[in-house]
């Protein structure tokens, strides 16, 4: 059967917050081959969306009951970093395939622990949304060093900066997100491993200071934060995440080669146009990640899609995500003793 015949790839989605409404749009309006039937809340508000803005008729409160319908072929969860190893495991065992928001844990065993079942269960797909592989430029970096345009790559500067929230809205995260590290950072562990042929890292170190949000400094947590990473080869990854940019959301990534070197995203410029006026020449910049990854976010769950569907093979792996938790705590360690830490 072609694949323009198959019938649609049923997908439920847990978690209609911020990020998780943006998955359901996604998937029920832009993801070809897919079919957005259910929806699971525990906030009432977000569910009464779910049936009015996007028509999803199938709702639940309850997560066992949304993971065990027998209409899902799929399962989206967008939920607390904490719930994440424990509902992917409930949806393979309840035979979904699953797409879970990274990171895949906050600590190795959880990663470890999916890693078993899902090679229990070879039959399903299970993917971690590291977005930043999908999106065009970095995709067209991680060809161009596979093609030799740089040599031997051996270092990844890499940086995650949002624009300031005078509201604290991370702040009030902050509690379950497991930090600036590894909530900001894991994508540019992700992308640092991925562009650097996934060596395996030995030591990292960090440091970190509070710029504006003192409500984090209780919860060990930083406003900036920055880390260096060693892997065997001598190769390095110098890491910076930021929550108080005053222009908008800015993530941008060097590679440097034995024979060159690759920017992606230097700048933040949301277009090619530069003003020049009374306040002298500038440019506008992208307000959020969801501008700047907009691209990525849909080739990301039409990828997922394809590989349920069985049109491609999977380029993401689960042990990814496994080694960036391992390295993203680490790095906090490190924030937390002010020594190097062993990764």
């Amino acid at each position: 059967m072609t694949a323009s015949h198959r019938p649609p790839l049923k997908i439920g989605i847990a978690g209609l917050g911020r990020l998780g409404k943006r998955h359901a749009e996604q998937i029920a309006l832009r993801t070809r081959g897919a079919e957005l039937v259910s929806a699971c809340s525990p906030v009432a508000a977000e569910l009464g969306w779910a049936r009015e803005s996007l028509g999803v008729q199938t709702l639940h409160e309850d997560f066992a009951a949304f993971v065990r319908d027998p209409q899902l072929d799929a399962v989206v969860l967008v939920t607390p970093t904490s719930l994440h190893a424990d509902q992917t495991i409930a949806a393979l065992e309840a035979g979904k395939h699953v797409f879970v928001e990274k990171p895949l844990a906050l600590n190795v065993e959880d990663c470890e622990r999916v890693e078993r079942v899902a090679a229990r269960r070879p039959d399903l797909v299970a993917m971690v949304g590291f977005v930043r592989r999908f999106d065009p430029s970095y995709a067209r970096a991680a060809d161009d060093i596979a093609a030799g345009a740089i040599g031997r790559p051996f270092v990844v500067r890499s940086q995650t900066c949002d624009q300031n929230d005078p509201d604290g809205f991370f702040v009030r995260f902050a509690p379950t997100s497991g930090g600036i590290f590894m909530d900001c950072s894991v994508h540019d562990i992700d992308l640092a491993r991925w562009l650097l042929g996934k060596p395996r890292a030995t030591r990292a170190f960090a440091s970190g200071t509070i710029a504006l949000h003192e409500g984090l400094r209780p919860l060990g947590d930083v406003d900036n934060g920055m880390a260096i990473v060693e892997f065997e080869g001598g190769q390095r990854a110098v890491l910076y995440a930021s929550r108080t940019f005053a222009h908008g959301h800015d993530t941008q990534t060097e590679i440097i080669g034995t024979a060159g070197q690759l920017l992606v995203g230097q700048g933040g410029a949301r277009d090619r146009v530069v003003t020049s006026d009374a306040n002298g020449v500038h440019r506008q910049s992208v307000a959020d990640f969801f501008e700047r990854f907009g691209i990525a976010f849909e080739r990301e769950m039409q990828s997922f899609v394809a590989c349920c569907r069985g049109e491609q093979a999977m380029s993401l792996e689960l042990s990814d995500a496994t080694q960036a938790t391992r390295i993203g705590l680490a790095i906090t360690r490190s924030l937390h003793s002010g020594q190097p830490e062993p990764v």
